[in-house]
């Protein structure tokens, strides 16, 4: 009976709608302010009188602590209450953004983002997993859809609305923005959501600080790995190799340590569930997809065609509203139609407008791709929720704290892999396709000759003519390495889309879930 009870939603008489939104609103708010800053980093770099490398450490601290705070959550929730600390939760994330707009110097924003990074990392695995225990069986393709505006509408939103607050305010409003609306998250919570008795009635055990500590370690590790890859030429720095000896042994033993001990901080075994370590593959190599697009378009925009920051997220910004316009309809027909079929279709577009991407030329205006970025947002909405719904539907409510947090770091740490390795392709492959193309210069030396001889002749008319033929080669130069570039990127759009069309491959392992309780209830 108590396994019945076990996967009845249990809302204190709340409309779960009401619980949707109050949660949605958290997450918004800590996605949302990811993307803000990261806009907003060469202002704070000039501001505080840093260079840009040191204030890339602005994002690693706070992805680092993000990190290890987000498969720990379930624990903290169900040893303080888990709506005790989700508020907990959004008023340090909230109260450490007003102290990042206020910080004076580097090391006190880096602080800043360090605490803001502890509350923000329970935000997401906290919300998804109260608005899946809200609803039932059949209608959580619904709720998922409006868990997925927050964390794939807000990415989009997060460049143009921190291009705007910056040029036309500070950078520190990035980070004041997110105090209206976390009063406001408070209060809505507050009011609405409530634990439900198998959270009251838990007993979590004591708290596994050896599970702690070697979480903390691998997952710090592969952060800073990650971030600091490029500048530190992967495995060309001696502490990068010593990092990556101490990202392997610490996760290898906080495995074996998590899998052997008993009630541990971050519970592995929920792995034995078939579903749900298929969703967190595709999960992680969906990561990989979208944050390396979200990456790679606004630098294409800024790269090679010249735009601010501001434009380019505009221009990227129709992304947003084919989300938008995703969200009801998959909210609709999510429990009418196979989620694995809408997962085919989901990866099947996001592959076709990526090799869209990958076939785009320098003669591109601003709204030349508008309509393929648009259908990628419309995509997402039908790869974000279906997964969800089949990674969580044969699992127990009582599990859903404890998988939302294994889920959402796989999400977070292949986002994390696929930005490094866009931005590692996109140098290695320039510098590869400059080198063929000088390469070929002999076999069309003709038309080299003509094409410099036409330009000093056209700088001649305007500039001292001992100057004009320096001036045209660097034109030329300048041709070359804009070439190479944007081979660079279809290289990584065409990367993108085959790894896009490999996940349909991992969608029909699901086993199909039907719109009725997880099975073993009886």
């Amino acid at each position: 009976m108590a396994e019945i009870d076990a996967q009845v939603p249990d809302t204190g008489g709340v409309n779960p709608w009401l619980i949707a939104a109050s949660v949605m609103l958290a997450t918004f708010m800590e996605v949302l302010d990811t993307s803000i800053a990261s806009v907003a980093l060469p202002y704070i770099a000039g501001s505080l009188s840093a260079t840009t490398d040191e204030a890339t450490w602005v994002l690693t601290s706070y992805l680092v602590s993000n990190a290890v705070i987000l498969p720990a959550s379930n624990w903290f929730a169900l040893r303080f209450g888990r709506k005790r600390f989700l508020i907990t939760c959004v008023i340090i994330f909230t109260i450490s953004s007003f102290f990042c707009g206020a910080a004076p110097t580097l090391g006190f924003i880096l602080l800043a983002r360090i605490i803001q990074g502890a509350g923000g990392g329970a935000l997401q695995p906290l919300s998804q997993s109260i608005l899946m225990e809200s609803f039932p069986p059949a209608k959580r393709g619904a709720a998922m859809a409006v868990f997925a505006f927050g964390v794939v509408v807000a990415p989009v939103i997060g460049p143009t609305l921190g291009g705007w607050l910056t040029d036309t305010y500070s950078w520190r409003y990035a980070f004041y923005i997110n105090i209206p609306v976390g009063i406001l998250a408070v209060i809505m919570i507050s009011r609405f959501v409530h634990d439900p008795h198998y959270v009251r009635n838990a007993k979590p055990g004591k708290f596994d600080g050896i599970g702690f500590g070697l979480l903390a370690l691998w997952t710090g590790s592969l952060q800073i790995m990650m971030e600091k890859r490029q500048e530190a030429d992967w495995f060309g720095a001696g502490w990068v190799r010593w990092t990556f000896v101490l990202f392997t042994i610490a996760f290898i033993w906080f495995v074996i340590h998590s899998w052997r001990k008993d009630k541990p901080l971050v519970e592995l075994k929920t792995f034995k569930n078939w579903n749900f370590a298929i969703g967190c593959a595709l999960i992680f190599a969906f990561g990989i997809c979208i944050y390396s697009m979200i990456t790679v378009l606004p630098l294409y925009f800024q790269e090679l065609m010249g735009y601010t920051a501001f434009t380019a997220g505009l221009v990227v910004f129709p992304r947003g509203i084919g989300s938008i316009l995703g969200m009801p309809v998959i909210g609709f027909i999510g429990n009418k139609i196979d989620a694995r079929i809408l997962l085919t279709f989901g990866f099947l577009v996001f592959t076709v407008t990526s090799l869209i991407f990958g076939n785009s030329t320098l003669q591109i205006g601003p709204t030349t791709l508008l309509w393929p970025i648009v259908i990628t947002g419309f995509a997402l909405s039908f790869v974000f929720v279906p997964i969800a719904t089949e990674t969580y539907g044969t699992l127990r409510n009582e599990q859903m704290g404890n998988a939302s947090g294994i889920f959402n770091l796989m999400r977070n740490v292949g986002g994390s892999i696929g930005i490094s390795l866009t931005q590692t392709m996109l140098e290695r492959r320039k510098d590869s396709h400059q080198t063929g193309i000088t390469n070929y210069v002999p076999q069309g030396q003709v038309w080299l000759e003509q094409r410099l001889h036409g330009l000093t002749g056209y700088l001649s008319t305007r500039t001292d003519p001992a100057n004009a033929s320096a001036a045209a080669q660097a034109q030329i130069y300048g041709m070359l390495q804009q070439q190479s570039l944007l081979w660079a990127f279809i290289d990584v759009f065409r990367w993108t889309a085959l790894l896009s069309a490999a996940c349909v491959i991992l969608v029909w392992l699901f086993k199909k879930v039907h719109g009725r309780a997880p099975a073993g209830v009886h």
